[in-house]
């Protein structure tokens, strides 16, 4: 067995999900999927695919009619976005590690910003890579980037920088003044941005003409070093699809597509139809997500921020309140702490770097994806309750 795998932790939001599997009484916020099913018109385009019988191997890219789809919604959002450039992976985290592959030798170094969700991090340690952490500022529970001290991690010998934004687990995201300074500095260092834009729909600050995140493909060169992540699973409620895509720069498609055939060979031809779907009718889904996400981050955040001992402010993008909990120092304690005395779900900030174990108490990250907001009404209730019981 590889050294690198056995170095690899458990993933601790499991551990706890662990603890409270299979009781109903539990309000659970601890992954980072909606409650919501697929749109019907989703799932009945992927039916009657299967009925078609489209049960057989498929291009290594994906279907071109999805490239296109893709390509297209891609270029409305920001500027043209050429088909060649795409590549649909099963899934966001796959196209993450076949990037990875792509771009990382053993013993190169990758920096990456945190908190972040782990396996952004896992999967270059995995291939033998030197993993850097540069950490986000909390201040008033919300998340700022410093910006200098990123920008003089990465040299020379840095041959991925990995950055997610909006940022599971916090919220953050980049302003387009720092996007630009990075893509320079990148630049002049030679450096591969690695690029996690999933959630970049999921965008409540109202300050962008297209409604989303800023994004370094309203930036950037078609050739630039630059491979930008996206998935079906959180704007287009997929989670279980496993369906993402890749926007690539046109020389590394090629590539890229010789390692989905050593990694899955290809996505099933009845989820691309779902995806295909999707697409078309983008304006039926998307902009009721992000709406309905805002009103449960709106209703989350000022009850959760009236909670003595928390430490709070409303996360610009995604769909997660990242809050200090005063008290405990352990966050993986404090949560299944939560979970067997007060059948709330939540998942432990040490499970994306967030530090632990000191007097400031610890970091905690709650989903408010929510089909209905009643429940995290409910939740805070129990938080609340519980920690009255700790005095």
């Amino acid at each position: 067995m590889r050294q690198a795998v056995l170095n690899l932790e458990e993933s601790r939001i499991r551990e706890v999900a662990n603890a409270g599997m299979g009781r109903d009484d539990v309000l659970a916020f601890w992954f980072g999927e909606s409650d919501e099913v697929t749109p019907d018109f989703i799932r009945q385009a992927a039916i009657e695919s299967l009925q078609r019988g489209e049960t057989f191997y498929s291009h290594n890219l994906g279907l071109p009619e999805l490239r296109q789809a893709v390509s297209t919604y891609m270029s409305a959002l920001h500027g043209a976005v050429e088909s060649g450039r795409i590549a649909i992976t099963s899934g966001g985290v796959n196209a993450l590690m076949i990037a990875i592959q792509a771009l990382v030798d053993a013993g190169d170094e990758v920096v990456a910003v945190t908190p972040v969700w782990p396996n952004l991090t896992a999967q270059p340690a995995i291939l033998g890579a030197n993993v850097r952490t540069m950490p986000l500022r909390a201040t008033g529970g919300e998340w700022t980037l410093d910006l200098p001290a990123l920008l003089a991690a990465i040299t020379e010998k840095t041959k991925v920088l990995i950055v997610n934004a909006p940022n599971n687990p916090t919220g953050w995201t980049l302003t387009r003044a720092e996007q630009q300074t990075l893509l320079d500095h990148c630049r002049r260092t030679g450096t591969w941005i690695l690029a996690d834009e999933v959630y970049e729909r999921l965008y409540y600050a109202g300050d962008t003409a297209n409604g989303c995140a800023p994004s370094f493909l309203d930036i950037a060169l078609a050739h630039d070093r630059l491979v930008v992540v996206h998935s079906f699973s959180k704007s287009f409620l997929m989670t279980g699809w496993r369906l993402g895509w890749l926007v690539l720069p046109p020389e590394l498609t090629p590539q890229i597509g010789k390692l989905i055939e050593f990694n899955t060979s290809c996505a099933p031809v009845f989820v691309q139809r779902g995806a295909i779907e999707a697409l078309a009718r983008t304006d039926e889904i998307t902009p009721g997500i992000v709406a309905h996400l805002q009103q449960c981050r709106d209703t989350l955040t000022p009850l959760l921020q009236a909670v003595p001992g928390v430490d709070l402010a409303a996360a610009p993008g995604g769909m997660y309140a990242f809050f200090r909990l005063a008290g405990s120092g352990d966050s993986l304690a404090t949560a299944k702490r939560l979970v067997l005395e007060a059948g709330l779900g939540l998942a432990p900030g040490v499970a994306f770097g967030a530090s632990d174990g000191d007097d400031a108490g610890c970091w905690l990250r709650w989903c408010f994806a929510s089909r209905d907001p009643q429940r995290l009404v409910l939740g805070v209730d129990r938080l609340r309750q519980w920690l009255g019981r700790q005095v």
